[in-house]
């Protein structure tokens, strides 16, 4: 066969190859080209929906508003305010808009339920599409527009400030905040290996956060929780890294209430999932200890409870934290910002009911920590020596606090 044949049969060959490879796209398009440009059911939304029929009388029954928001009306016009230039989209030939206080409904109450998309849709009458991607730029907006004033990045007097407050509630010197760090089921994500697949043996990203003595997270960080995580999950996260480099601009050290030295660092209480360092406070082993350590271990709880009771308020208002999140892991990590600045704006809005303080039900990360040198141990006494001391005695009225 000379070249010419040749040619001409391998030409033939890829025009058919090319051929059935379009029809196939074309039999694929069609079979998943929709009935409908809007379907039936989802015209009747402006007459029919949730939004239509009842957003007017939930706000008329503040009770039942709390129960679907898990906000008070009040609070839920201060998010609409904020928001309101994010979520405003323009009226088109083709359709209406879905107005900003729809859109923050509907992400509310994904976020209080943790229901999916498809529940949703059938509930507001709009597509499963439309649900997610007004559930995913609402979160962005929360998280971008109110985070600077719910969450600010502290300086060095804001450390301060929370210093008191830890000082005047659990009677913990120098702290700075409690620390701990909790598992977040998502699903699986795709080709991801088992890089967010922790040793419980399900797929999760881990939500690290610091405390305020009032509830309120002062900083979170929210990565993956892989299969080799445990040994260094805290060091490897951009907020262990910032404190043990030194960028989280904490105040200088400074002698402990009622002495007068040796100076002391300002540093995070943790439990014993964390290593010791000089910023970061974990009790003592439990095995033989002397009265100092264990009154150490216990005044360290006390401070520590903080940061157990705010994942617990954050747990119990968004239920969205009792499912596996039906998110991509970008898309679970908003929602799960949104959830933390929602709650530092409720926590300023409306308080804390005393029923909240006792709901604990997230998962703990287990954090293995480099082995710290003489000098952190020999902190760790000092304070444990403190609280032994007259001027470190917890006051009698807070004793059974």
């Amino acid at each position: 066969m000379d070249l010419g044949r040749c040619y001409e049969h391998v030409t033939s060959f890829v025009m058919l190859y090319y051929l059935r490879r379009q029809k196939s796209r074309t039999r694929k398009m069609s079979a998943r080209r929709r009935g409908y440009w809007t379907h039936p059911m989802l015209l009747k939304r402006p007459t029919e929906g949730f939004f239509a029929l009842h957003y007017a009388d939930l706000r008329r029954y503040p009770q039942n508003f709390f129960n679907f928001t898990r906000m008070t009306t009040p609070t839920f016009d201060y998010l609409l305010e904020k928001l309101h230039p994010r979520l405003d989209r323009m009226n088109t030939d083709m359709r209406r808009s879905v107005p900003p206080e729809e859109r923050l409904l509907i992400t509310l109450r994904f976020l209080a339920s943790g229901v999916s998309s498809t529940s949703l849709s059938h509930f507001f009458l709009l597509g499963t599409s439309t649900i997610s991607g007004i559930v995913l730029d609402t979160c962005e907006a929360i998280w971008e527009e109110l985070r600077s004033s719910a969450m600010p990045v502290p300086d060095t007097s804001m450390w301060q400030e929370i210093a008191n407050g830890f000082w005047k509630k659990t009677q913990f010197p120098n702290c700075v905040g409690a620390l701990d760090g909790k598992s977040i089921r998502i699903q699986m994500p795709p080709g991801s290996g088992s890089q967010f697949h922790n040793y419980e043996k399900y797929f999760s990203l881990v939500l690290m956060a610091i405390c305020d003595s009032n509830y309120r997270f002062v900083a979170v960080d929210i990565g993956a929780n892989g299969s080799n995580a445990d040994a260094r999950v805290f060091s490897a996260s951009q907020m262990g890294r910032r404190l043990l480099e030194g960028h989280f601009n904490l105040p200088s050290d400074k002698p402990l209430p009622g002495t007068e030295g040796p100076d002391m660092p300002h540093v995070l209480v943790a439990d014993e999932a964390f290593g010791l360092s000089q910023h970061l406070l974990r009790p003592y082993g439990r095995h033989n200890l002397t009265t100092p350590k264990k009154n150490f271990n216990d005044r360290l709880s006390r401070a520590r409870r903080l940061i157990e009771c705010t994942f617990g308020i954050l747990s119990s208002k968004w239920r969205i934290f009792h499912t596996t999140i039906q998110l991509s892991v970008e898309n679970a990590q908003l929602a799960i910002q949104a959830c933390c600045v929602l709650h530092n704006v409720i926590r300023e809005k409306e308080g804390v009911s005393v029923e909240e303080e006792d709901e604990i039900d997230l998962p703990s990360v287990r954090f293995t920590g480099l082995r710290p040198n003489n000098s952190v141990f020999l902190m760790r006494d000092h304070f444990a020596n403190f609280f032994m001391s007259p001027e470190g005695e917890v006051p009698w009225q807070y004793q059974h606090v």
